[in-house]
């Protein structure tokens, strides 16, 4: 274990490589994103919008998932490790790779959450904004859906893998699936019933849209962890089956 801690610290040190300062253009430009959205949700839902929602949920729901990004959809260096050569700097070491980069991935969250999400965190009241969690379970919640971000970013670094040279489009796919279908950027609550009650089933649902459902307070604990646990177990032993048959199929700069 120790050698995976000291692994993230090393992620989390290479993106203050630059200093702190080389950070700031991506920490103003979530800010500037972050408080449009929060008006902008506040005068639609101020406008007599019917929504499973109401205007204190809709706010710290956009908020919090402004704050844990990340975390809401887990995106590793495995999308770019055919260009990138973490290819050759994975398998140099006698670590698992998926290891590897689960600690690179979460050692390279640390900046942003110290110098954005806390500091936005502490001025949350400001903007009428309560991050007060409705159940702990939340915290539950989230563990299982970075657990299932993980497996997820490894199926899509393995049709990475099998789709050569065109790793751009497999980024996009990807990034277009998750923002529809995660509940990150639209509450899949604000969508028709018929539509909800599918969507709410997909995998992608038990991702940033479930721990940010418990945090708010519109779902049941009893009926979403239980599918974010269904979904772990099932696409984890897939995941890892497809990446060892992959990992023959592997190319990248350097051999």
């Amino acid at each position: 274990m120790h050698r995976y801690v000291r692994t993230a610290a090393m992620s989390c040190l290479e993106k203050l490589n630059g200093g702190a300062l080389q950070l700031l253009p991506d920490l103003v430009i979530k800010v500037f994103t972050l408080v449009p959205q929060v008006f902008l949700w506040r005068g639609v839902m101020l406008s007599g919008v019917k929504t499973d929602l109401t205007l204190p949920q809709m706010l710290t729901y956009t908020y919090l998932s402004t704050l844990l990004a990340d975390m809401m959809v887990v995106q590793s260096s495995a999308s770019g490790w055919l260009y990138e050569g973490v290819l050759m700097r994975l398998y140099g070491r006698p670590m698992s790779v998926l290891g590897q980069l689960a600690a690179q991935t979460a050692g390279g969250w640390i900046p942003a959450l110290a110098l954005f999400s806390m500091p936005m965190a502490l001025v949350a009241p400001l903007f009428g904004v309560s991050l007060k969690p409705a159940t702990h379970l939340f915290w539950m919640s989230l563990a299982l859906c970075v657990s299932l971000g993980f497996a997820v970013d490894v199926l899509f670094a393995c049709l990475a893998i099998k789709m050569r040279g065109i790793n751009w489009l497999v980024s996009r796919v990807r990034h277009a699936i998750t923002a529809l279908l995660s509940g990150t950027i639209i509450p899949i609550q604000l969508l028709p019933g018929g539509v909800k009650a599918l969507l709410r089933l997909q995998p992608f649902a038990s991702l940033g849209g479930a721990p940010l459902s418990l945090f708010v307070g519109v779902s049941n604990a009893a009926d979403t962890l239980p599918l974010q646990l269904f979904w772990n177990l099932l696409l984890w032993p897939i995941a890892l089956i497809i990446f060892r048959k992959s990992e023959e199929g592997l190319v990248s700069y350097g051999g």
